[in-house]
């Protein structure tokens, strides 16, 4: 096969005229050549940091998505499906992803469960992660989100390091706002990147003390434009990525988004190339070619080095995406799941309390940091219950491993002025997440989530709208563009009910990841994300 256009040596700061020959999957010759094609060929896009499952789909449908966007290859933690399923979740993922032309590299998830302070569905020790990290399919060690245990020295955490060093494989971190002597210790530990940064002055911090860092903008956390202005001096030790992104954003773009948003500001596009398509490659040593004679063919075709536009993608030499069709085929798989609790009641959500005040979780649009705030609040019968008018809701997670009763807290910026929206994804234990206006109907919400065994749902005084995820709870078994369609459609209902949150669900679903301060909920009860404690509901 050859392929003409203008052809993008990033790493050579060169594009020329010329002629791409590919054998048996590799590049066998790049040489300039005078031809009337005026389209770009350059590397394919890499998502250096993404949990595939936040796209609800599995990976062959998330890659049918990902290359209409030049997206060749992703660095994908898979630590929400292994809280739920364990090991046995991981070799899903890699599995799943083996059956289509797309290059996955998973690492083995280091925080299953996430903290102790929450219920997952399984636990992989340091012994399990000796196991995935032996395994030739495992790239690195997930994002070590368990940094207490690392600043404490924690002997399992310390282990699960070791592990990775003795592999040879990299280290992922995730420190948010970790400073100072402390985060000086946690990338001593061998830790070599971070994507939670949310502050120039902290990312500028880390990167002078030799940490990667990682542009994330996702459907819920948008980091860019607080750390893009790094990059014209930062590109060779930054990285772009996604870490979670729902089906509706994916069917829009992916990491050429990035790139577009970047060379608008003015960014030299070899400095933004190399983020996007070289860097990732290096850091984690994948198998994916750089357009460099001898590489495997993994290239794209776009229509300008502005809005990336993508014509065709390559992976191997085979064309898998090509004027507006994506060339990769739906594959048959068995769903997998564990989801083991009961229908709930009404007064399983009450919470007695004679509280002048109360503590609140203050989501913030754009960030999976939240703040506490302490809060009037409004008692009816004897019982907490929401306020529309001050938009403090009810919020409630509930164990779907075992039954258990609900944890109740309030959290403020959903807006809801009706009914409630819940969600099995609820990261990173995936226990169900809901909130509400009333105990009647996060009751429903809950209930309808259980009936489904997964799923997020909206429901209002008229009307139930569920998008089941039957596949561990958190991802479904139908085609990207369904399954984006139908969350558009029940995102929507979510903003019907009065929601001013861009993605609500996505907001929703890191209201109980422990790891990010300040204040979360887990299903053991409210939680101090800063001092690593839970805390009490009623102030004073």
């Amino acid at each position: 096969m050859k392929i003409r256009g203008q052809i993008v040596d990033i790493q050579n700061k060169h594009i020329f005229k010329g002629e791409i020959t590919v054998e048996n999957g590799r590049i066998t010759s790049i040489v300039e050549k005078e031809h009337n094609v005026n389209h770009y060929i350059l590397p394919g896009f890499v998502d250096a940091h993404i949990h595939i499952e936040s796209s609800m789909l599995v990976p062959s449908e998330f890659a049918r998505l990902a290359v209409k966007h030049g997206t060749v290859s992703t660095v994908s933690d898979p630590h929400e499906i292994a809280n739920v399923l364990g090991v046995t979740g991981v070799e899903f993922m890699i599995e799943n992803g083996k059956q289509v032309p797309f290059k996955f590299n998973f690492g083995a998830p280091s925080c299953v469960p996430a903290t102790t302070f929450e219920s997952a569905g399984a636990v992989i020790d340091s012994d399990g992660i000796k196991t995935l990290l032996g395994n030739p399919d495992i790239k690195y060690l997930a994002e070590m989100m368990n940094y207490p245990g690392v600043l404490f020295d924690d002997e399992e955490v310390m282990k699960k390091i070791a592990w990775a060093k003795y592999y040879n494989k990299p280290v992922d971190g995730h420190a948010p706002g970790l400073r100072g002597k402390d985060i000086l210790k946690y990338i001593r530990a061998g830790i070599s990147t971070d994507h939670e940064c949310f502050t120039y002055e902290e990312a500028l911090e880390k990167l002078q003390k030799g940490m990667k860092i990682l542009i994330r903008e996702g459907s819920a956390a948008k980091n860019f434009e607080a750390l893009i202005d790094l990059l014209p001096e930062h590109f060779e030790m930054m990285m772009f990525c996604s870490d979670d992104k729902h089906p509706d954003d994916l069917i829009l773009g992916h990491i050429n988004q990035l790139c577009a948003r970047a060379v608008a500001k003015g960014m030299d596009v070899f400095k933004v190339l190399q983020m996007a398509c070289i860097n990732p490659v290096k850091h984690y040593n994948l198998d994916v070619g750089l357009l460099q004679v001898d590489d495997f063919a993994d290239f794209i075709v776009v229509e300008d080095l502005k809005a990336f536009k993508t014509i065709q993608t390559y992976i191997n030499g085979e064309l898998v995406f090509d004027k507006g069709q994506s060339l990769i085929e739906t594959i048959a798989f068995e769903n997998l799941n564990n989801f083991n609790c009961n229908k709930k009641d009404i007064s399983d959500f009450k919470i007695a309390s004679s509280a002048k005040r109360i503590r609140v979780i203050e989501a913030l649009e754009g960030q999976l940091v939240t703040n506490e705030l302490i809060e009037k609040a409004k008692i009816d019968n004897g019982n907490l219950v929401s306020n529309t008018e001050t938009d403090i809701l009810k919020m409630t997670v509930v164990n779907r491993y075992q039954d258990q009763k609900p944890a109740i807290a309030f959290i403020k910026n959903f807006g809801l002025k009706e009914g409630a929206i819940a969600s099995s994804v609820g990261h990173d234990s995936h226990n169900i997440i809901a909130v509400g206006v009333s105990d009647e109907a996060i009751c429903k919400a809950v209930n309808l989530i259980i009936e489904n065994k997964g799923g997020i749902c909206a429901v209002s005084n008229s009307e139930e709208k569920i998008v089941s995820l039957p596949v561990a709870g958190i991802m479904s078994d139908k085609d990207g563009e369904t399954i984006g369609a139908d969350y558009a459609k029940l995102d929507k209902m979510a903003k019907q009910l009065g929601s001013t949150l861009h993605a609500p669900y996505m907001t929703l679903s890191f209201m109980a990841l422990l790891v990010i301060p300040s204040l979360k909920l887990s299903d053991k009860g409210l939680f101090n994300g800063t001092d690593f404690e839970f805390t009490s509901l009623e102030f004073g």
